[in-house]
């Protein structure tokens, strides 16, 4: 297995884009993004090699795409980066990109290398019997690798379990100056609002925005392990983060305060009486003229065996997306919970929506 980095800021790689042209195929700015020698850049037959551009960076993908090779025989290259960059790098490389597969880690992201004519349709009984619907695009464009599930969070010597059961309680007013939670420019936020829209409409769910953004303790900041050490802190009282978080600083040996944090608040799995709930997803599409795509659809279809979603959903402490296989401890700890049916490809259409929503409401 082979590995090239690409971490451009996107500012710098839209520049250069400029400088060259701005349209039309074009090289990469250097020879380290390209992947490396002997991958899609070197004469290769449909049998040896698939090459991947990933924005996932766990050691852990590096253990199932080893023991794919080893399977196989088929050679594994990954380009590894920020979404944004991986994204404009296979919009300017067009159909001379040797990228077989995408993977990204949200909904939202694999929404815009949809709306960008980045996949190409796939059709699998596997993937289809594996993956279900509401977690894969009705028309087989991507398809979910790993879940989390976006929860709320609370101060246990503040407040009682129970006293928060749904997304829509934390607009309140009996939570005002309690509420913790990040940015509306992250994307999971985005989702969020994308499956409030979903379940209530455009207007009840800006209301409901409205109602939370007037609850907050702080202005929104840092990412979901800060809102967890926040309300351990005392900062405020309930907060909203992604379970794959709070099960990583649960299993932080070497970092005891995260641990401590962790240990100090409960854990609730909004809107069981009703919706369940939101459930987010890391996913994988095949890039259309994918110059080796029976190896990627391979891929795909390995990524959702019992081992490789054992290791791969648990290295980030994920749900698999697969039933049968969420084997992490940390996330058993929490107990089974009923999740939204939306189909994932909701949260991605309504982005924009959600976020000019999210603007009017004041949430920054």
């Amino acid at each position: 297995m082979t590995r090239s980095w690409l971490f451009v800021p996107l500012a710098l790689l839209l520049a250069f884009v400029t400088a060259c042209g701005g349209s039309g195929p074009s090289q990469p700015a250097s020879t380290s993004d390209a992947p490396e020698a002997g991958a899609a850049d070197s004469p290769q037959t449909e049998d040896s090699v698939v090459n991947v551009y990933s924005a996932r960076h766990y050691d852990t993908d590096d253990q199932v795409f080893g023991a794919f090779e080893e399977e196989t025989g088929i050679k594994v290259h990954i380009v590894e980066g920020d979404s944004a960059a991986l994204l404009e790098r296979l919009r300017r490389e067009g159909e001379e990109s040797p990228a077989d597969l995408f993977i990204a880690v949200d909904a939202g992201r694999l929404f815009h290398a949809e709306q960008a004519g980045i996949f190409d349709s796939v059709t699998s009984e596997i993937l289809e019997e594996r993956i279900p619907a509401s977690l894969r695009h009705p028309e087989g464009l991507w398809f979910g690798l790993t879940k989390r599930a976006r929860v709320i969070v609370y101060a246990k010597d503040r407040v009682e379990a129970g006293e928060i059961n749904t997304y829509e309680d934390l607009a309140d007013p009996k939570w005002q100056g309690r509420v913790l939670i990040r940015s509306s420019s992250n994307v999971y936020n985005q989702s969020l609002m994308g499956a409030m829209v979903a379940a209530h409409g455009e207007p009840a769910a800006e209301e409901w925005c409205k109602g939370l953004v007037a609850n907050l303790a702080r202005k929104p900041q840092g990412g979901d392990r800060d809102q967890v050490r926040a309300v351990a802190a005392g900062e405020g009282d309930v907060a909203v983060v992604n379970s794959y978080y709070l099960a990583q600083m649960i299993a932080a040996t070497d970092k005891p305060e995260d641990q401590a944090a962790a240990a100090a608040v409960g854990i609730v799995f909004p809107n069981q009486g009703d919706r369940g709930t939101h459930v987010n997803i890391s996913g994988a599409g095949v890039v259309r003229g994918a110059p080796h795509r029976q190896n990627a659809i391979r891929l795909l279809e390995y990524l959702t065996g019992a081992d490789a979603q054992a290791i791969f959903a648990g290295g980030n402490k994920e749900y698999a997306v697969v039933d049968g296989y969420a084997a992490v401890p940390e996330l058993e700890g929490f107990g089974e919970f009923q999740e939204d049916s939306v189909n994932a490809s909701v949260f991605g259409s309504s982005g924009q929506q959600a976020l000019r929503m999210m603007d009017r409401c004041g949430w920054r």
